[in-house]
């Protein structure tokens, strides 16, 4: 090995490519772009994988079935009675206000929903919107009561009123 091959194989920093720079550069005169075409044009976008040029595009042509209530789901952050245990003190009041503080209830959902993992000894004043069976027997076997927040109540539906009758 001597000095004259140490470099070969060792880029450090690969320069920006300079289109339009004459014949020489193998990038000159259309900078690649081609001769015509919305891609030789300035200010074009490059198409989405879904596009399908004059083709009826693929979203549209796969049948639609089903019903998804996506729309109108409620989605709970989940906290179980173990995680109550280790964070808060006996007595403590807790809402989602001091779920949120304490690190347990972050990230978006409709409101919070206890569940019955983990064992609890403490006694706690839960104001929760949803609870299961097996936390909700555990807190009040620990002394604790619970109180559910009623959900948001459902849009009135606006219901066409009778045609009143024709005059003949």
């Amino acid at each position: 090995m001597d000095l004259t091959t140490v470099h070969i194989g060792v880029t450090k920093r690969r320069p920006k490519t300079r289109v339009g720079r004459g014949i020489g550069s193998g990038h000159g005169k259309t900078s690649s772009r081609g001769y015509k075409g919305q891609g030789s044009r300035a200010g074009t976008r490059s198409y989405s994988d879904l596009y399908a040029g004059g083709q009826m595009p693929l979203i549209r042509r796969i049948p639609k079935r089903g019903f998804s209530n996506e729309t109108w789901r409620y989605t709970f952050i989940e906290v179980n009675v173990g995680d109550l245990e280790a964070l808060f003190a006996a007595g403590a009041n807790i809402d989602h206000a001091a779920l949120r503080t304490a690190g347990l209830a972050n990230g978006q959902g409709d409101g919070v929903r206890i569940l019955g993992m983990g064992k609890l000894t403490k006694k706690f004043n839960l104001k929760v919107h949803g609870i299961s069976e097996p936390a909700k027997k555990k807190i009040e076997e620990a002394g604790g009561k619970v109180e559910i927040i009623a959900p948001p109540k459902k849009p009135v539906k606006n219901k066409m009123k009778p045609r009143p009758a024709k005059k003949i």
